[in-house]
Parts: C-alpha cells; structure tokens; sequence
C-alpha cells in the first residue's frame, strides 16, 4: 500500500499531534498521504481532498476519531472499496478498535498485508410518502423511529417480506446490523451479534406490551414499518447522525445494502476481547 486516506475528527483528543506524527511516520515509508478536508483547520501540512473523493485516492482508510467518525465515513461513496483502520481517540470504541497505543505496530502490520479483514454488513432505507421516495439512507449500525418528547405511545405496524409481524407500541423500533447489536439495541435489550452473522435485528424500544421482544432474522428479509400515530412528533435517526422527522402514514423499508464495509481487526485481537473490554466483563 502506498496511498492512504485519512479521515479525523478535528474535535478528538489530541488529533493535532497524533496527526502529526502519523504523517511524519508515513512519509518516512515513503506513503502518500491525503487527508480529508474538515481537517484542513488542525493546520497539519498534507494533501486535502473532499471526503467523498478520498476512495478514489487511496488504498487504505485510517479514521482516527471515535465509532461516531467511522460510522460518517461508511457511509461515503465507494468506501467499501477500502479496508478501515479505525484508531479510538474517543470514549468507547467498538469500532474504533484500534488504541493510540497500538497505531504504529498495528498500521506496520496492516500496510504489510498482515491483518484480518472483517466484512460489515450495511444497511439501506428508504422513506416513502403517498407512494413516492422521499429519503434514503446507507448505514452501519441502525435506523430508529422513536417519538419525541412530547409525543405519546407510537404505533408502528410492522411487516417482513410482506407478512404482518405485529403493531409495536411503546417509545419505538431499532433495526439493527450485526454491528450495530453493542450500540442502541443492546440497550434497549436486544442480544449482541457475532458482527459477522448475516442477520438483521428488529428491537422494540420500552413496548407497552411487556412480551413484545426482539426478533432476528435472515440478512436477506425485507422490513416494512408503517407510522399509524396520528399528529404525533416522531423521527427516523440513521446511525445517530442523521434524522428525518415522519408523518402519519409514512412507510419506512429496510434491507440489506448492495455496498458492505471491510473494517482492519488487528491480529492480536478478537471479539471477544473487545466486548471484555467495553462492557467490563469479569469486573
């Protein structure tokens, strides 16, 4: 590999100088390096390219930041043609595996091809209204319809592959990836997926009926919800990032992505080390 990407949070601790050291630690490899240009105000002296030009320029993505920064950059056009790095400068780091600590030894791995490459499965979902397409979004994680503050009990009626499952009732639903198992719906009670599984998760959030409890189901299914709370404020939030406010009667479909996302796992890591890890198992 001798063209990488990078992508940063300018927000992130210390980014300013672990950016600098990084660059001068790849130019001594003789690696070309372009960096993204929401960081072009750290000031750090490097090519500058738009983020959604940085697949064209490289043969490896390194996101320093937190799982928030690599989930905006999944969703870029022709990322999932590049393996991730992704480097933890925030707080948890599921996905952002990857130490301070560990960058140099695990990037001298990753640019000899010594690494494990683990496909992601991602999402696709479209809004519809009165029948036509007003919204779609590719995710990593998962899509929530949830009400707002002051709304009441959501009514969601929700079908597979065309068959009624059921009408949720309660605060609302997460559709979620494998990937996605640690972040919203593990909270909301759902079960945590080997990220490899080709499965989605359908995870009601605080139901009003108490034995209303999350599905999985193949990769392959189709999901469509259907809003029947009347003048009520609800939203549909894609990763946590993006959010698009609903109306009666909007239907929100859910299936898998044709684009999947290839994250670096350093070799002296599995899984289930990260999960002792965040979650404090043992402790």
């Amino acid at each position: 590999m001798k063209r990488v990407g990078i992508i940063a949070n300018p927000k992130a601790n210390k980014i300013s100088s672990v950016l600098t050291e990084l660059l001068a630690w790849l130019e001594k490899r003789q690696i070309t390096v372009v960096l993204d240009e929401g960081s072009a105000s750290l000031g750090v002296k490097a090519e500058h390219a738009p983020e959604e030009k940085l697949s064209g320029l490289a043969e490896l993505i390194i996101v320093l930041g937190g799982d928030g920064t690599l989930l905006r950059a999944a969703r870029l056009p022709g990322i999932h043609t590049l393996p991730i790095l992704g480097v933890n400068l925030g707080r948890l780091g599921f996905l952002t595996e990857v130490t301070l600590d560990e960058l140099f030894p695990a990037l001298e791995k990753t640019l000899k091809g010594e690494f494990i490459a683990e496909e992601r499965l991602m999402i696709q979902t479209q809004i519809k209204r009165e029948g036509k397409i007003i919204g779609s979004h590719r995710n990593l994680n998962d899509i929530v319809i949830n009400k707002g503050v002051q709304a009441r009990i959501t009514r969601l009626d929700t079908y597979i592959n065309e068959q009624y499952v059921n009408t949720y009732q309660g605060d609302g639903l997460i559709i979620s990836t494998p990937t996605g198992s640690t972040a919203y719906s593990l909270s909301a009670g759902g079960p945590i997926l080997y990220p490899s599984t080709k499965a989605l998760m359908v995870t009601p959030i605080c139901p009003h009926t108490l034995t209303n409890r999350p599905i999985v189901i193949p990769e392959d299914f189709r999901i469509e919800i259907r809003l029947e709370s009347e003048n009520e404020d609800v939203y549909l939030t894609c990763d946590g990032q993006e959010v698009f406010a609903l109306q009666y009667k909007d239907i929100v479909e859910v299936s898998k992505s044709e684009h999947s996302i290839t994250l670096i796992q350093p070799q002296q890591k599995n899984y289930y080390q990260v999960l002792r890890s965040k979650l404090n198992w043992g402790i």
